[in-house]
């Protein structure tokens, strides 16, 4: 959770291709993002918070631009996303150097758990980035979704929507073999 030393956020919601998404800044920093999901009583406001200023979605700037850039990934037109500005203040650093691998991860493609873990320098930690990725304030822009069990199966999502809106995300980024079983 981030410290009471932190600035508040400004938070907005915006349609998509998946349905209703928000997103909170702080200064021009994506701090959290929301999927759409499916039950009704988790609305932004409550996943955000209470303190959040809400505003009307912007016109121009870095915030119109994200919020175009991830309306046209989800409408099919891949992009990394790595363009857009992230506040991770208040992330514990295992945290964050996980997010920073998984947001290498290009469009298309997976890592393992335990690739991440390697690549994060905590080889043999696959437990420890699953924890990590489970508690991502930013799934899309940090693409959680782009990280397999080791068979390359899908298992827990802790977005909006569950297993069914990472294999959304997969198939929208036209990513081959997800969730397929391995031979070995």
């Amino acid at each position: 959770m981030p410290d009471s030393a932190v600035a508040a956020l400004d938070a907005t919601e915006f349609d998509t291709a998946l349905g209703r998404c928000a997103i909170a800044w702080r200064a021009d920093a994506v701090a959290q993002f929301y999927l759409p999901g499916h039950d009704p009583d988790t609305t932004p406001a409550r996943l955000i918070g209470a303190d959040a200023r809400w505003l009307p979605a912007p016109a121009d700037g870095p915030r119109a631009a994200a919020i175009a850039r991830i309306r046209a990934h989800l409408d099919g037109e891949t992009d990394d996303l790595r363009a857009i500005a992230l506040d991770l203040s208040g992330i514990p650093e295992f945290h964050r150097a996980v997010y920073a691998v998984t947001r290498a991860i290009d469009p298309g493609r997976t890592l393992t758990y335990g690739e991440v873990a390697e690549r994060s320098g905590a080889v043999g930690a696959a437990q420890a980035v699953g924890q990590a990725l489970g508690r991502n304030p930013i799934p899309l822009i940090v693409p959680c979704h782009r990280v397999l069990a080791a068979d390359h199966a899908l298992h827990g999502f802790s977005a909006p929507g569950g297993i069914e809106t990472k294999r959304r995300l997969l198939a929208i980024e036209r990513t081959p073999g997800f969730g397929e079983p391995t031979l070995f």
